[in-house]
């Protein structure tokens, strides 16, 4: 479908309107943080998801599963912050121990104080476990895995009492420990033996005796490289290097340090000795404090501008781009735009500049075609060859069907549609003497 111009007039006052915007952007957003994976509740326990919103704003957070209705809906309160404008925690939602679900989302509705709804967003998908991993985790169960560059939150809990809870997070440009809001920290992996200048970072999953460095994704604020152990009935692990899993309790050693352990003391983040283990010298004692529960968490983010009309409907759903893919050159050059909750109504501009858009809902195919080669003189008379060509069409596709990984047993009239690749292609025929 191909969406129509506007008058040359309303073209210009478009254009003038989003030079002034791009100039002056005024963009709203509502991010959402959560952890990777949620915990079922046993008894009156409560594992808690918590939920961040861009703007003041009236707001209700639930679960959602995969397509089933809003549940289990929590009002939000929006408070203005320094670090960040209307913020607010859901703490009171919860996996209970008897539901069956495997994964959902968190959906959050906001609206504003007139009553009119602004839009529906939804977090990334989130794995329900029913209790955190204790057997040697192995890299063949990635989900559970922490990887290096990826964002995770810290928090302590004092005798496994909730209301004891705080979480890692920095405020003025310090590290605290909150009792109501956490951070997201970006977790790298270093070599072993680096300056606190030089930071070689590395890819892989973390491993218990790695050097890490922890950097709050909001602020930029780091702590000096640490050493991760694991924690085993409050004794840090100095002999273990099984990769981390989710929920895990691990504590973070000063790297060079003597036994100088990253523990909170009330609201304070400070440094804790760890005593030595006499009887076993692959042992330290730990206090309460140093002992840090490591878990996965997501960001997504929902950006949107209001500048250039008077909206009415709700913002969403909102547009997300996956991906950009640029095909042929010069006047024929074609930019495909790749992602979700794409309409008709839409037009790609780049800059202040409008491009023809065409739109479709059609899933790509994209798999390997092997047919056989043939010479066909003109009077029609067939020369067969015991050569076959394989190719990976590029717009292959059957509408409103998912992406296939196999061949359809519909192959052959798949293959009617797919021919037409073979004419943008020119063959040549040598003779050989």
């Amino acid at each position: 479908m191909i969406s129509r111009r506007p008058n040359p007039y309303q073209a210009s006052v478009l254009q003038d309107s989003v030079r002034r915007y791009l100039q002056l952007p005024a963009d709203q957003t509502v991010l959402i943080l959560h952890a990777k994976v949620a915990q079922k509740s046993y008894g009156n326990e409560k594992a808690r998801d918590l939920g961040e919103a861009g703007f003041r704003v009236c707001g209700y957070m639930g679960l959602d599963s995969m397509g089933s209705s809003l549940m289990e809906t929590q009002k939000l309160s929006f408070e203005e912050q320094p670090d960040a404008k209307g913020f607010s925690c859901a703490k009171a939602l919860y996996i209970s121990d008897t539901d069956k679900r495997k994964h959902f989302r968190l959906v959050l509705k906001l609206f504003f104080s007139n009553g009119q709804e602004i839009g529906t967003f939804h977090s990334k998908l989130i794995k329900v476990i029913s209790k955190p991993s204790q057997k040697k985790q192995s890299l063949k169960n990635t989900d559970l895995c922490i990887s290096s560059g990826s964002k995770v939150s810290l928090f302590n809990r004092l005798r496994s009492q909730t209301v004891s809870t705080r979480y890692l997070s920095v405020e003025g440009g310090a590290f605290i420990a909150s009792a109501r809001q956490w951070a997201a920290f970006t977790l790298h992996l270093a070599e072993e033996r680096c300056a606190r200048s030089e930071f070689p970072l590395r890819e892989g999953y973390i491993r218990y005796g790695s050097v890490v460095q922890l950097v709050c994704t909001a602020t930029g604020v780091t702590l000096p490289p640490l050493i991760i152990r694991k924690v085993m009935k409050q004794y840090a692990m100095l002999d273990v290097d099984e990769p981390i899993s989710q929920l895990h309790k691990c504590a973070f050693q000063f790297q060079g340090s003597d036994r100088m352990y990253l523990c909170l003391s009330t609201d304070k983040v400070i440094q804790f000795q760890a005593s030595p283990c006499p009887k076993e010298a692959n042992r330290e004692l730990l206090n309460d404090g140093s002992c840090w529960t490591i878990i996965s968490t997501e960001t997504v983010e929902y950006t949107f501008s209001e500048s250039l009309a008077c909206v009415r409907e709700p913002v969403s759903p909102v547009p997300l781009i996956a991906a950009l893919q640029l095909t042929g050159g010069g006047d024929v050059a074609m930019l495909e735009v790749q992602g979700e909750y794409f309409h008709a109504h839409l037009k790609v501009w780049f800059g202040d500049v409008e491009a023809e858009t065409m739109y479709s809902d059609w899933r790509w195919l994209r798999y390997p075609i092997t047919v056989p080669l043939l010479l066909i003189r003109d009077d029609g008379l067939i020369y067969s060859s015991s050569f076959t060509f394989t190719y990976t069409p590029e717009q292959s596709c059957i509408p409103g069907q998912q992406i296939l990984s196999d061949v359809p047993q519909d192959s052959d009239k798949l293959l009617d549609s797919i021919h037409q690749e073979f004419t943008r292609t020119n063959f040549h025929l040598f003779m050989q003497t």
